[in-house]
């Protein structure tokens, strides 16, 4: 008997292990290509819905959200990693991210063409962002997940979101 629980115990310690070192991540389309990012700074997905308009605002910044009475700036995620902005279409959404510390805490919406997935990837399953040949700013991006024959990209969302950088972006 005794021989058994502890079986059980290691096979409960293996899950619990293997549970820690996998990673979930909110994979969504962007002009056909898979990303993602990490679940923890997802705070949900909404509908996507017209827009106020922000004035004088960078071409990546769509507008502002009204948010159950939260204004919210909301980002074309295509346009900020430099890519060619989607057309809207009926899977167009905005998901709202969470970024911040315990301090201060800002919700930030990202126009994505599609959600797709939220997919776990274990430890091995991921690469470092390759140093050239990607089509976005190396910065943004944390990993490469591989998953079956596909290749998924995933956002460091805090540098692609960085307050510091585009209030700078904005101020010039």
């Amino acid at each position: 008997m005794q021989q058994s629980l502890t079986t059980v115990n290691q096979h409960h310690f293996g899950l619990e292990q293997q549970l820690q070192q996998q990673h979930q991540y909110l994979a969504f389309t962007l002009n056909a290509e898979s990303y993602a990012v990490g679940i923890l700074y997802v705070k949900e997905i909404i509908e996507y819905r017209n827009l106020t308009p922000v004035p004088i605002a960078p071409v990546f910044i769509r507008g502002v959200l009204n948010l159950r009475g939260n204004v919210l700036p909301v980002i074309d995620l295509s346009l900020r990693l430099e890519l060619p902005s989607a057309s809207l279409s009926k899977h167009t959404c905005i998901v709202i991210i969470e970024m911040g510390n315990t301090e201060e805490i800002l919700d930030i919406g990202i126009v994505v063409d599609a959600v797709n997935d939220v997919l776990s990837f274990p430890l091995n399953a991921l690469e470092p962002a390759p140093a050239f040949g990607s089509r976005i700013r190396s910065d943004f991006i944390r990993h490469i997940g591989k998953q079956a024959e596909r290749f998924i990209t995933i956002l460091d969302i805090e540098k692609v979101l960085s307050i510091e950088e585009l209030s700078k972006l904005i101020s010039s």
